[in-house]
């Protein structure tokens, strides 16, 4: 086990209602904040002091119970904006396929006003880009474009990183906005190389499999050709599961620092944990 002082949890989830904005379910909060907080005081022993909660809109995002989470446990957390497109479109509601890109980058961009969110996250489907995925990333550049906020996109394939990359680059927006989320998932790391030297973020996480074995690959294959600097771990851990009775199986957040971490030079652990995600998303 590897304690990271001041590290930051890029990637992770406390609560999440696969439900969708079709059928969305009903939880009680005081039970979720029950169930989450140990997993949280866990975190925070092993030096976590910022946790980055991505469930969208539309799938349980709460923004009043993480203000609690974090109040009572000490940790900073970030909750997002944007519209999430992968998981059969559950997640995406009727205005999203009528309005265009601009319009939804207005909603995006109000929330932030509002002092909701800290980043943007948004979603694809596996594959070449639909014209719904192009629009809702395109949204999600123009709000970086506006905010200076970072995109992290859930991403399966490096087609479709890449493909992002290029609607980034036509809306005027830098790659190091543009966070791959789920690198791993590609079997080809050859593309974590090809986005990695585009200047965008890689993110190897998927940590609740059995195997840890391919994630710390891709990590030092990344290291190997000189961009650790363009790299970040996460678990993609937690979370209440509001469908299953008492939240399911709540994994917590510690198998990075006892599993990963151990794995890989320890002479990394500083940028994986700490300065690569505050630059990544900033301070």
């Amino acid at each position: 086990m590897v304690s990271v002082p001041d590290s930051v949890l890029v990637h992770e989830h406390v609560l999440v209602d696969f439900g969708g904005v079709a059928n969305p379910g009903t939880y009680d909060a005081d039970e979720v904040f029950a169930v989450a907080k140990p997993k949280l005081d866990e975190a925070y022993a092993l030096g976590c002091r910022r946790l980055q909660e991505c469930t969208p809109r539309y799938l349980a995002r709460d923004p009043l119970l993480l203000r609690r989470m974090a109040d009572a446990t000490g940790i900073e957390i970030w909750t997002n904006t944007g519209i999430y497109g992968a998981a059969d479109r559950i997640a995406v509601p009727d205005y999203a396929w009528t309005e265009s890109a601009e319009s939804l980058a207005k909603r995006f961009i109000a929330e932030h006003t509002d002092g909701l969110p800290r980043f943007v996250k948004t979603a694809v489907r596996d594959g070449d880009l639909e014209e719904l995925d192009r629009k809702l990333v395109r949204a999600a550049a123009l709000t970086a474009l506006e905010t200076g906020m970072t995109v992290a996109s859930h991403t399966t394939t490096g087609r479709a990183a890449v493909q992002q990359l290029e609607v980034f680059a036509e809306v005027g927006v830098p790659a190091e906005k543009f966070v791959w989320v789920h690198a791993q998932a590609e079997p080809d790391a050859s593309f974590h190389e090809q986005v990695a030297r585009a200047g965008a973020w890689v993110e190897i996480d998927g940590l609740l499999s059995d195997e840890i074995s391919w994630q710390q690959t891709c990590v030092e294959r990344l290291a190997g050709a000189g961009l650790l600097g363009r790299t970040l771990v996460a678990n993609d851990s937690g979370w209440y599961h509001v469908s299953e009775p008492g939240g399911g199986n709540y994994v917590g957040y510690g198998r990075l620092y006892e599993e990963l971490l151990p794995a890989l030079d320890p002479a990394w652990h500083q940028a994986l944990m700490v300065d690569n995600p505050r630059t990544a998303f900033g301070a």
